[in-house]
């Protein structure tokens, strides 16, 4: 009994996927937003606030559709710029870090019905973190590049053939300079399939 129930559930899954409604083969373009984590480090900090904050960013990307499963993604996401006040001991300054984030990945969806599927990106980013600093953080001033792993989950809903909204968990990478946003963020968006 065991047995048949799962061959039902396989079999109805397998059909699920190929008769599924997906967005066509074609390219395709986005606009969206990025909630993400930043975090300042600042040795023998003695501030009584917190080091951490949440902030919100835009990112857009484009792509091409290959098949009904697979496209290949490129995209541009800015963080926002965030900054930080800090007192060590009597001496206050202040740390403000702009990271950006260029990616290009292909992806992978797998359709669970007729508008719904879920969805993995697994790529390259090249991140760029432009730290300033005053006070005793002087040192940490610096701009820098660093590629790292860009991988993404992800589920879409398709309101039209055409037009698809998006929620993901993204993971960018480390910057250079570890200071302000954090390696993941919580991403939205729309996009529309020529």
């Amino acid at each position: 009994m065991k047995k048949t129930v799962l061959a039902l559930i396989a079999t109805a899954t397998t059909l699920g996927a190929v008769t599924a409604h997906a967005a066509e083969p074609g390219p395709y373009i986005g606009i969206g937003g990025v909630y993400n984590k930043n975090q300042y480090n600042i040795a023998n900090d003695s501030t009584n606030g917190d080091k951490k904050s949440n902030e919100f960013g835009g990112k857009i990307f484009g792509g091409y559709q290959i098949d009904k499963m697979f496209a290949v993604e490129a995209g541009y996401t800015q963080f926002g710029k965030q900054k930080y006040d800090y007192s060590v001991g009597t001496d206050k300054g202040s740390v403000e870090a702009k990271a950006k984030s260029f990616y290009i990945a292909g992806k992978a969806a797998y359709p669970i019905n007729e508008q719904f599927s879920v969805f993995g990106k697994l790529g390259v980013g090249r991140n760029k973190n432009d730290v300033n600093a005053s006070g005793l953080a002087a040192n940490l001033n610096d701009s820098g590049n660093k590629t790292a792993l860009y991988a993404a989950i992800g589920a879409e809903y398709m309101v039209t053939p055409k037009l698809g909204l998006e929620v993901s968990y993204e993971r960018y990478g480390k910057n250079k300079t570890d200071q302000g946003r954090k390696n993941g963020a919580f991403g939205f968006g729309a996009r529309y399939h020529f």
